[in-house]
């Protein structure tokens, strides 16, 4: 039967073509090594992997992934190998140089080649080689982030080897970087590792500090460092290592006082009990724990019992025994270099730091002062209190997300909804100011209260038309991801997007008030009203103009700000608190005052969270105090008003 089945099988070689069994390089590599890989082990194995390596054949790295994951097979007739899966009593063939399908054998002429662990790991070391050198990027790639997650010392040379070859700029940096990584931790000559060391030192990398820090890794020992040992520092009980952590070390070691409990000093006093007295005193006056030690203290002199240790015991135990911190490293050059590249790794982490939290500080500013800047001009030139000026802002978000709904585009949607957000909230600005506000000119806690319940009413509004659920206002690919400088600075490209777009607002802003009929009209009513009104500019229209300019920028506001933060009815209250700080602090009336002012909360509230990141209410709790401390000393804020060009 067994005969039958083998020359069926034959006759189906025969039938599925002449590419079934011809010899390709990767099989001519395989039939070198054939016993060896259908039995490896892994003492016998490398020579077989580091050959199959060295032939250079294209197919061999899908031939070493079936292997690794026992998909590869061997005909017991003629000894070939194939890959393929079992199905049901065939197996259907694939080639071992191209993958194609060459046929399919019976179950019982082919054996499966199922290597164990060990020689798995070889064969996944023998793949990456393949990998190093693979013409698609993307395995060159997936090969260095798995060398990274593990890397190995036999694949030193080979990395190495790969580097004179690599034309990818930014895949051969990724390679040196490694070889240094590699080479810091498995390296054997010093002088290499020492190199290696250096050049990490320019790199703030969290593979660098950690390849540095696996250097300077230390043991503890007690007592004298043995020959050769790579003292690190000797540690000092109560500084260094907490003393009762230092004593447990000293017990491990079979180092302690031995000290009298009190359960075992009352044992020893009830059994030297003699006529009712201890150590002739009465019991009767040994009340208290003092007696009871000197009873027992006089017990020991007598010889009876074992005496205590001295009250200094423990500290002339500590003192008269070293306790070291010893490297794993064993080269001490290796090590102090390692030390001073770290040091100069953590001053350039302060650093990146410092500049990532300024660039946070900038960006918040950035929103800030789009988010002031109409309550700043409004303020200024109709000294009115807005409380409903974050509700402008709302409005704008609201208009972003309707445009968006309406025009998938997403980035042809936020150029609708940009200036289609100033055109709505300014008309609403409008709106407040002829129905409202008008009517209670100089009247301004009339306003307050006024404008504070128009900002229930219309936040109740957009609650009933949009409900209470947050509404999504994505962003267009392009301002997706982040611009990242290093492992420690980078920054969103919306929140680069709203620098920009109030960089915009500032100049424009500034054109306006400087070079514009309006902006004098606006300078001049904020200065004098009387004055402008008799020279024939009319308040009334100057402030109307006002607060839908003032208006507007808040609704361009509110689409920025919703493009990463949460589009809902309240959102608005939440950053008219900071409007009023940015425009008091700054200046009333003053563009670039609400930029300084914009520019010191916003450094001040990422500096406090960066002191206290846990908290964030008590960062905002310490920035108000601040502030009011600030008002105390400056209260016309930093840009205050004065002279012609008061804005």
């Amino acid at each position: 039967m067994r005969r039958l089945s083998l020359a069926l099988t034959f006759l189906l070689s025969l039938l599925c073509g002449p590419g079934f069994a011809q010899s390709g390089p990767v099989q001519t590599a395989l039939q070198a090594h054939a016993e060896q890989i259908a039995d490896p082990s892994r003492r016998t194995i490398q020579p077989v992997l580091d050959d199959l390596a060295a032939s250079g054949a294209a197919g061999m790295p899908r031939f070493l992934e079936a292997w690794a994951d026992k998909r590869a097979l061997r005909r017991d007739s003629d000894g070939l190998f194939f890959l393929g899966e079992r199905d049901g009593d065939s197996y259907p063939l694939l080639s071992v140089e191209d993958g194609s399908a060459v046929g399919t054998a019976l179950r019982d002429d082919i054996t499966e080649l199922k290597p164990n662990a060990g020689v798995r790991r070889l064969i996944a070391t023998a793949l990456v080689q393949f990998q190093l050198n693979d013409p698609d990027p993307d395995r060159r790639l997936a090969a260095l982030d798995a060398l990274t997650r593990n890397p190995t010392p036999d694949l030193l040379a080979p990395l190495r080897a790969s580097i004179e070859n690599e034309e990818n700029r930014t895949i051969r940096a990724r390679k040196e970087a490694l070889d240094r990584l590699i080479t810091i931790r498995f390296g054997t000559d010093p002088a290499r590792r020492i190199e290696a060391i250096e050049w990490m030192a320019a790199r703030i990398s969290l593979e660098a500090r950690a390849a540095l820090n696996n250097v300077l890794t230390t043991d503890t020992i007690v007592g004298p460092a043995p020959d050769g040992a790579n003292v690190a520092r000797v540690l000092t009980p109560g500084e260094d290592i907490p003393e009762a952590d230092a004593l447990a070390l000293l017990a491990e070691a079979g180092l302690e006082v031995a000290t009298v409990s009190r359960a075992a000093r009352d044992a020893a006093l009830v059994d030297a009990i003699d006529g009712g007295r201890i150590a002739g005193r009465p019991i009767a006056t040994l009340d208290t724990e003092a007696a009871r030690w000197d009873a027992y203290d006089a017990l020991a002199e007598a010889g009876t019992v074992p005496p205590r240790p001295a009250e200094t015991a423990i500290a002339e135990l500590l003192a008269a025994t070293p306790i070291l911190a010893v490297y794993d490293e064993p080269d001490p050059a290796v090590t102090a270099a390692a030390e001073t590249a770290l040091a100069e790794i953590e001053a350039r982490v302060a650093r990146a730091e410092a500049a990532d939290l300024a660039l946070d500080a900038l960006s918040l500013a950035s929103i800030y002062f789009l988010a002031a800047i109409g309550l700043a001009i409004t303020f200024g030139v109709m000294g009115v209190i807005n409380m409903a000026h974050g509700e402008f802002i709302m409005i704008g978000a609201y208009t972003g997300y309707v445009v968006q709904s309406i025009v998938p585009d997403y980035t042809l949607s936020l150029v609708v909804a940009l200036p289609l957000a100033f055109v709505v909230a300014g008309a609403a600005g409008v709106a407040l100011e002829r129905l409202v506000i008008r009517h209670l000119a100089h009247r301004p806690l009339e306003t307050l209260l006024a404008t504070f319940g128009i900002s229930i009413m219309l936040q109740q509004i957009f609650k009933n038309i949009f409900g209470t659920q947050a509404v999504p206002l994505t962003s267009p690919d392009w301002l997706a991801g982040a611009w990242v400088l290093n492992d420690v600075v980078g920054i969103s490209y919306i929140r680069i997007a709203i620098f920009v777009l109030a960089a915009i607002f500032l100049a424009v802003l500034v054109y306006i008030l400087r070079r514009t009929r309006l902006g004098l009209e606006v300078r001049a009513v904020t200065q004098n009203p009387g004055m402008a009104a008799s020279l024939g500019v009319d308040p009334d229209k100057v402030g109307m103009a006002t607060f839908a300019l003032g208006s507007g920028i808040a609704g361009v506001a509110g689409v920025a700000i919703g493009l990463f933060a949460q589009v809902t009815s309240e959102m608005g209250s939440a950053y008219i608190v900071q409007s009023f700080m940015t425009v008091v602090v700054g200046g009333v009336g003053s563009v670039f005052g609400t930029l300084a002012g914009a520019g010191m909360i916003g450094g001040l509230q990422k500096g406090i969270e960066w002191l206290n990141p846990s908290n964030t209410l008590a960062a905002q709790t310490y920035m108000i105090l601040f502030i009011i401390l600030f008002i105390q000393v400056r209260p016309r804020g930093i840009v205050p008003q004065k002279g012609r060009f008061a804005a």
